[in-house]
């Protein structure tokens, strides 16, 4: 679960560097919202590694 939540991070980290620096200005819009997705899931899954305290058997 954590390791989901730290590639989620990264994942928004990335969107997020292309939506508010302009570098991609055409996919500016969708980078921004990605960003905010990617976060949310983060934040979950960060939520639920703390409440559980265990990772998902897969």
């Amino acid at each position: 679960m954590l390791r989901a939540a730290i590639w989620l991070f990264i994942i928004a980290i990335i969107a997020g560097l292309f939506g508010f620096t302009g570098v991609a200005v055409a996919s500016a819009g969708i980078a921004k919202i990605v960003f905010y997705i990617f976060l949310v899931l983060a934040v979950i899954s960060i939520l639920a590694h703390l409440v559980t305290g265990r990772a998902p058997r897969l």
